[in-house]
């Protein structure tokens, strides 16, 4: 598994979960070349988007021929140029995912039940204290997920 953050700490954080490769990219910008060589020329065969329109270019770089982009986030912005012309040429699969209905959630608590699976957790807040945990969200400190306590 490749990883990529901004944050060195939290690379290493991604190591002990068993990333294998990490890359800094405000360090590599390019980081798709990073991911290119990681792979032995071949790409990724997933890659999970985060960050939009401003990543989606890097994304579909670091993708190998076939491969499948997931894009669950939005964070560098809703609208930007997309090279379909990397989309036509890789075949890759570009999928947005969203939340899910009641149904999926109550499936995947199932399935971590199952296998053990533990989320990772940053931090809980209390309702009230919700505007603290959009603050700690925003400052782009936080790994894992934020909880709110009802």
């Amino acid at each position: 598994m490749i990883a990529t953050s901004s944050s060195d700490e939290k690379l290493e954080r991604l190591r002990a979960l068993g990333a294998d490769h990490l890359i800094n990219y405000r360090e590599t910008p390019k980081w798709a070349r990073s991911v290119v060589e990681f792979t032995g020329g071949e790409g990724a065969d997933h890659v999970v988007e985060v960050g939009g329109s401003g990543t989606l270019g890097q994304s579909l770089h670091a993708c190998r021929v076939g491969g499948h982009i997931s894009m669950i986030g939005v964070l560098t912005g809703v609208q930007g140029p997309v090279s379909t012309a990397t989309v036509m040429s890789k075949n890759i699969r570009l999928q947005g995912i969203s939340v899910g209905s009641r149904r999926h959630q109550l499936d995947m608590v199932r399935a971590i039940e199952a296998t053990g699976l533990r989320p990772v957790m940053d931090q809980h807040f209390p309702l009230d204290a919700i505007a603290e945990a959009f603050r700690h969200q925003a400052s782009g400190q936080h790994f894992g997920k934020i909880i709110l306590d009802v």
